[in-house]
């Protein structure tokens, strides 16, 4: 390639503002207009709103497939362009620095009345592509619509406070006053809820719901994966989605940089056809790299579960430990905080004496700590147990770990928030097959057919099978036992890493 006469799209290499500011890569929003129906793009009466546009990208790949669409129909070049801008696409900004920016990508000005304008016909500045500045609802320091926290977001008016108009306004349908075909675009995905540290809380179910309400012919967005078996806030969201045989596709990320090249959303994304005439399966695309998966069409909600199981190639696993109807795993996994002590706890002694006496397990260097120090299941204290981590190792990148490593820990011992707990056991022995269950590739790879997040927690091993742990298992013995067949073992050694732990 001759670097000289190298012109590259200014989107594609535009940076993420902030991770509810998730900028669209232009490849991608045209796999996603692919999704539509073309005869769409080949009517001058189609309407389409980016109901929270940043770059524009998304409008402005519409008009490209609308000029060519329509070109028969309007044959004069800047009467199509002044008839697709004025009567067919719409958006409405998320922030005043993204609404020049849409309009620079779609008008190729940022004022839409410039004379430079693509389109000529614009008499106000703004154009079609808005934005205009909301308030929150404060209601018991939280807002009433987006549930931000009022410390956070109650700022002076010089500064962005985040209230997105699609969302902050009980009847959508009054911003521009008319009915849309197409609501299609790649929403805010969260904001800061006033929690330890990094807490936040999705928002970007809120944008999904609201755009049903128009009741469009199409809706198609980008969003995080956590929705499918987890996320703050989104059990009713996840049970509407699942429910919903109005989506028809669904194309799925486990790893985000496959979709957004640099950024690490844990879970990944995904972009979802929802068509208001489909009723029926949905045709469900797993994409890994370059290469997109064989389509299946299935339920998003199967028989008997709760969640969206992801991996097509993985149904037919699933189905095959669940004929044995043995209990989960995870009723003998604690809940977060075992023992009560947060992970930031530091009341704890560096060498052992009389009277601190529990070797304490927690992040950074392990100490000791007295019994009255532990408020929750002094009951395990005494006993045979596993911890692991509540954190998986790495990000979302093939083949995954899933867990680190559980720790065998003996009888007057405990540990913090960082970890968890499976058991209590009866002895060392029992102690040992459970970890070395959970270092098995099939053990890990049921993990992640219900793990969404970072966190590992007890309803993440709720499709992992119970065992009898006065025996030793390994994957070979488990296979066998579950009749797993080799083209299954190659698929599931495609997203688990071997884990060599030695417990003998």
């Amino acid at each position: 390639m001759n670097k000289t006469n190298y012109n590259p799209d200014v989107l594609t290499c535009i940076a993420n503002l902030s991770n509810d500011e998730v900028f669209t890569p232009p490849k991608l929003v045209v796999e996603i207009l692919d999704m539509l129906p073309q005869e769409l793009f080949e009517s001058t009466t189609t309407t389409f709103l980016d109901p929270f546009t940043k770059s524009g990208v998304f409008l402005r790949e519409i008009v490209k497939r609308l000029m060519n669409g329509i070109k028969n129909e309007i044959p004069d070049m800047q009467e199509r362009a002044n008839h697709i801008l004025k009567n067919q696409v719409f958006g409405i900004a998320i922030t005043e620095l993204t609404s020049l920016l849409s309009r620079r990508s779609v008008y190729g000005t940022k004022t839409a009345n410039n004379k430079y304008s693509f389109c000529t016909e614009f008499e106000s500045v703004q154009g079609n592509i808005i934005f205009n500045i909301t308030e929150h609802k404060w209601q018991n320091g939280k807002c009433f619509f987006c549930g931000a926290s009022e410390e956070i977001y109650s700022r002076a008016e010089e500064l962005e406070t985040y209230a997105y108009e699609f969302i902050h306004i009980e009847k959508p349908e009054n911003i521009f006053n008319m009915k849309f075909d197409v609501i299609i675009g790649n929403p805010p995905y969260q904001l800061s809820d006033g929690g330890f540290g990094k807490s936040a809380k999705p928002i970007y179910h809120k944008f999904v719901e609201q755009a049903k309400k128009l009741n469009p012919r199409y809706l198609s967005m980008i969003i995080p994966a956590r929705w499918y078996n987890g996320g703050k806030g989104l059990d009713e969201f996840r049970e509407s989605m699942l429910k919903d045989e109005r989506i028809s596709e669904l194309h799925d990320f486990p790893d985000t940089s496959d979709c957004f090249p640099g950024l690490n959303i844990r879970g990944g994304v995904c972009y979802f056809l929802w068509n208001k005439e489909h009723i029926g399966n949905c045709n469900i695309i797993t994409h890994k790299g370059d290469t997109a998966g064989v389509p299946m069409k299935r339920p998003l909600l199967e028989k008997g579960l709760k969640i969206f199981v992801r991996y097509n190639q993985s149904i037919s696993i699933l189905k095959k430990v669940q004929k044995f109807n043995e209990k989960p795993f995870n009723y003998i996994v604690s809940a977060r905080k075992p023992f009560g002590l947060p992970t930031n706890f530091k009341d704890f002694k560096q060498n052992k004496d009389n009277i601190n006496n529990i070797y304490l397990y927690r992040f950074g260097d392990n100490g000791y700590v007295t019994y009255n120090q532990i408020i929750k299941n002094q009951k395990y204290i005494n006993k045979w147990k596993v911890l692991v981590p509540k954190a998986s190792p790495g990000d979302d990148s093939y083949p995954h770990l899933i867990l680190s490593k559980p720790i065998i820990a003996k009888p007057k011992t405990c540990c913090t928030e960082t970890y968890i707990v499976v058991g209590p056991v009866v002895n060392e022995k029992q102690a040992k097959n459970i970890a070395k269950y959970m270092v098995t590739s099939f053990f890990r790879f049921m993990v992640l057919l219900a793990k969404s997040t970072q966190d590992v927690t007890k309803k993440t091993y709720i499709f992992v099978p119970d065992q009898n742990f006065n025996e030793s298992w390994t994957d070979t013995k488990l296979y066998n036992k579950y009749d797993i067949t080799e083209e299954e073992q190659s698929f599931i050694d495609t997203l688990i890493r071997p884990m060599e732990v030695n417990y003998d």
